[in-house]
C-alpha cells in the first residue's frame, strides 16, 4: 500500500468510526431530578435517568444543582430547570434534517423558535398550518389583531383565529421563512406544527422514528 493510499484509508477509518457521533439530539427536556441523576427527555422520548458525567445521544450531565441540571450539547454549556426544554442543533452531518422520537402514545414533540422565541411543538399533519395559541403568540410579538381573520374547525367547534405570516421558524438545523400560521384568541395546550411547515419536508417513518428532511 502507498503511501498516498494508506493516508486515505486512515482518513477513511476514521470518518467511519466519527459516525455514531455526528448524530446530535434536537430537542432535551427535564422531567425530574433524582438525587445525583436527572431524568432527561430526548427527541420527545420517555424518560431517562442519566447520571452526572454520562452521555447520551450526544448529551452530557454536567451537574445536578437543587432543581437544576447543566447539560453539555452541541460543544455548549446549557442550564436546564424541571419541565424546561433546551433547543437543540442539527444532526451534525451537515444536511437540513429534524429527526424525532415518539412518545409512548405515538407522537412527536420538538422544540424551535419563531422569530428568535422559544416553542414547544407537537407534529399534526391534520393542522394545515402552524397553530399558536394566545400565549405562545404573546411571548413571540404576534398581534392577533393584525392578521386576517377566519374560522377553524377545533374539536370545541368552529373558533376565530387570525392568519398571518411569521418571519422565521428554525427546528434543529432547518429553517424556514415567511411561513403562514394561525393565531388562537384563547391558549393552546401546546403549538401545533401544522402543514404550511411540513409541506416543505420530505417526512419518513421508521417505527418510533420521524425524520423530516428539507425540500426547499
Amino acid at each position: 500500500m502507498s503511501g498516498k493510499t494508506k493516508s486515505y484509508f486512515t482518513l477513511l477509518v476514521f470518518l467511519v468510526a466519527m459516525l455514531p457521533t455526528l448524530s446530535i439530539a434536537q430537542d432535551v427536556g427535564l422531567a425530574g431530578i433524582m438525587g445525583s441523576k436527572a431524568l432527561l427527555m430526548i427527541n420527545g422520548g420517555e424518560p431517562q435517568a442519566v447520571p452526572v458525567g454520562k452521555t447520551i445521544d450526544g448529551i452530557k450531565l454536567l451537574s445536578v444543582q437543587g432543581d437544576q441540571v447543566i447539560i453539555e450539547v452541541g460543544g455548549r454549556k446549557r442550564p436546564l430547570r424541571v419541565g424546561q426544554h433546551a433547543i437543540g442543533v442539527s444532526t451534525g452531518d451537515g444536511s437540513d434534517k429534524i429527526v424525532m422520537t415518539a412518545d409512548s402514545r405515538g407522537h412527536f414533540y420538538t422544540t424551535g423558535t419563531i422569530n428568535g422565541t422559544s416553542v414547544r411543538f407537537i407534529v399534526d399533519t391534520g393542522a394545515s398550518m402552524i397553530s399558536l395559541g394566545a400565549t405562545d403568540a404573546r411571548r413571540i410579538g404576534l398581534d392577533f389583531n393584525r392578521g386576517q381573520k377566519a374560522l377553524t374547525n377545533t374539536a370545541n367547534g368552529q373558533v376565530v383565529v387570525s392568519k398571518m405570516q411569521v418571519d422565521t421558524v428554525r427546528i434543529g438545523g432547518v429553517t424556514m421563512h415567511n411561513v403562514d400560521a394561525l393565531i388562537h384568541q384563547n391558549d393552546l395546550p401546546i403549538a401545533l406544527l401544522g402543514m404550511s411547515f411540513l409541506n416543505r419536508m420530505e417526512m419518513q417513518r421508521d417505527g418510533s422514528t420521524m425524520t423530516l428532511k428539507k425540500r426547499f
